[in-house]
């Protein structure tokens, strides 16, 4: 079958022939790929941000926003049948573990068993995953257009259900970010919260993605977003802030947007945090990291999704044209979620 596949980082991957998975355990699915979201975080595993924590093994399937239709099962798999269509979660967990317990999946003592970061991805026409991991999709969400939700609609429920209890009538919620994940965020306190939202970005397009979405107010992200928000809260800044950005300034002016005993949620990664001790202890404001999320995040935005209250807006490629998607998705051209179609 074929596979886009990394062999070194700093390195393009290449697309090539390789062997078919199969079963090998009671709790495998081997699933036939319908669609492959393309993630920044695809861009951070090629270029190596990852391998001074996370043990990989090169060359490496990349993909881990996948949905397709189970092919095969093991012998203890009884949540899904060959022939369902179901969204994969990217952490194969163990189940047993305290973590588990208590549906933390990510804190699996068993530690990240991520595909398309410590095991084949779904960039490929097939993909084995484990029962754990498999959710069958409602009958009328296409699968293509809700294989992003695997991560970034995952990661953004994760976060907004820690905003939900901070966001009552008359309360504020500032979006940084809206691509891949920030228009889903939008959507998503939308339909989970009373609260007015704004949207910060300097691209036109994803502002007017924004508005197209449900942002009640669009912000361009010129340097001048903090009085922005200002201007619309009275001065007082948001009570939440939740960041999909993480890098360059979008870290300090993000923080700054956060009123005092407010929330900056941090979602997006690869900058960095430096702020005065002083100006968040006297504030008292929380500041919260989100990694992925649980399979039970997972489980509600599909239910949203089916409900049409949330809706990932992709533009598709065809597998062998990953290239054009990983320049597309770096030149800032994809307003949504760029998705891998085998």
């Amino acid at each position: 079958m074929l596979a886009v596949r990394l062999h070194a980082y700093g390195e393009a991957p290449r697309l090539e022939e390789v062997p078919e998975p199969v079963v090998t355990g009671p709790h495998d699915v081997v699933v036939e790929i319908a669609g492959a979201g393309l993630c920044r975080t695809d861009l951070h595993i090629r270029d190596g941000w990852f391998a001074p924590a996370v043990s990989t093994e090169l060359p490496l399937t990349l993909g881990h926003e996948n949905t397709g239709r189970v092919l095969e099962v093991g012998t203890a798999v009884a949540n899904v049948a060959v022939g369902d269509t179901v969204v994969c979660h990217p952490q194969s967990s163990c189940g047993t573990c305290p973590a588990c317990r208590v549906g933390d999946d990510m804190r699996c003592v068993r530690g990240l068993d991520f595909t398309g970061l410590t095991r084949p991805g779904g960039f490929a026409q097939r993909m084995r995953t484990s029962d754990r991991a498999v959710l069958p999709l409602p009958k009328d969400l296409d699968p293509v257009e809700a294989a992003p939700h695997a991560d970034a609609g995952l990661a953004v429920m994760h976060a907004v259900r820690k905003a939900v209890p901070l966001l009552g009538p008359g309360t504020t919620v500032v979006v940084v970010g809206v691509g891949g994940l920030g228009h889903l965020g939008v959507q998503c306190l939308a339909a989970m919260t009373p609260a007015r939202i704004v949207a910060v970005d300097p691209d036109p397009e994803a502002l007017a993605l924004a508005a197209d979405v449900g942002a009640h107010h669009q912000v361009r992200a010129d340097g001048d977003q903090g009085a922005a928000v200002a201007a619309l809260t009275g001065g007082a800044g948001a009570h939440v802030v939740v960041d999909f950005v993480g890098e360059g300034d979008a870290v300090a002016s993000s923080l700054a947007m956060v009123r005092s005993r407010g929330t900056y949620l941090l979602v997006g990664y690869g900058g960095e945090l430096r702020v005065p001790t002083f100006a968040v202890v006297l504030p008292e404001i929380s500041i919260v990291g989100n990694a992925v999320g649980t399979h039970d995040d997972l489980r509600a935005v599909i239910d949203l999704a089916a409900a049409g209250r949330v809706a990932v807006r992709t533009r598709t490629y065809p597998l062998e044209a990953f290239a054009d998607a990983f320049a597309d998705l770096e030149a800032g051209k994809v307003h949504g979620r760029a998705v891998l179609v085998p």
